[in-house]
């Protein structure tokens, strides 16, 4: 994971999304369930190792940054980076893009950013089917994109077909920075109801998750798929299983 602040993020952005007609930027937030999907995933691990900025998704990780480490870090969860984003569009002007949810939870997110943040510019919205769109679908979907030349794409598909969406479509669409925003869709979007901050700064907002209104879809994720991380970092930690450092890197 690359420790990042949000100061230093937005300094990435800027940069980034000066040269339009560049290819665009993958910002990933890792948190404990990516890691355990990606260990029995190598596509999934390649992306995540060659996103521009992978981003600490989970206060563990963050306060082992900060603690162990000794670095200075913020979470980077895609709803906090997402409103990090927006409330810094007063200065920036930064445009947005919404790529996914349901259709009626793609536009309430977009109805509650631009209420909550009435200088917010989101230039579209597009909700996909649940199917794979054809090549000339996603033709006349990136076309769309970069006509509206957004510099902030939000893109909620579910893991892991959002990370794979985004590899696909790194240098399709230009200038912009993509973020794998999952759950934000339904946060913003009012499905699902959002933990509170304290909670969500606890590290504790799996709990909150896990017993609320999506558990049947999120127990695994919660139970399984984190013990099997646990499993793998106290390997590593107690040196019985190496992990070798792979930084995979865009031109």
């Amino acid at each position: 994971m690359n420790p990042v602040t949000y100061e230093a993020l937005f300094t990435k952005i800027d940069q980034w999304i000066s040269d339009k007609n560049g290819r665009s930027y993958h910002i990933a937030c890792v948190n404990a369930f990516n890691i355990a999907l990606s260990l029995r995933n190598e596509k999934l691990k390649t992306i995540y190792n060659s996103a521009d900025v992978v981003g600490a998704d989970g206060m563990p990780f963050v306060r082992w940054i900060r603690r162990i480490n000794k670095q200075e870090c913020d979470r980077i969860a895609a709803p906090d980076t997402i409103l990090a984003l927006a409330e810094h569009a007063k200065t920036t002007n930064y445009t947005f893009y919404l790529y996914g949810g349901a259709p009626d939870v793609c536009i309430k997110m977009k109805a509650f950013l631009e209420e909550r943040f009435p200088h917010i510019n989101i230039v579209g919205h597009y909700s996909p089917p649940f199917r794979d769109l054809t090549p000339e679908e996603d033709q006349a979907c990136v076309d769309e994109i970069n006509r509206l030349a957004p510099d902030i794409v939000c893109v909620g598909l579910g893991t892991p077909k959002q990370d794979y969406w985004i590899a696909d479509h790194l240098y399709k669409i230009k200038g912009a920075v993509l973020i794998a925003s999952g759950a934000t869709f339904d946060f913003f979007g009012g499905r699902v109801k959002m933990a509170p901050k304290f909670i969500r700064l606890s590290g504790f907002e799996w709990m909150y998750r896990l017993f609320g209104k999506d558990f049947k879809r999120l127990w695994k994720r919660y139970t399984v798929m984190y013990a099997i991380f646990i499993v793998n970092f106290s390997l590593q930690k107690f040196g019985l299983v190496k992990y070798p450092l792979v930084t995979t890197k865009h031109d």
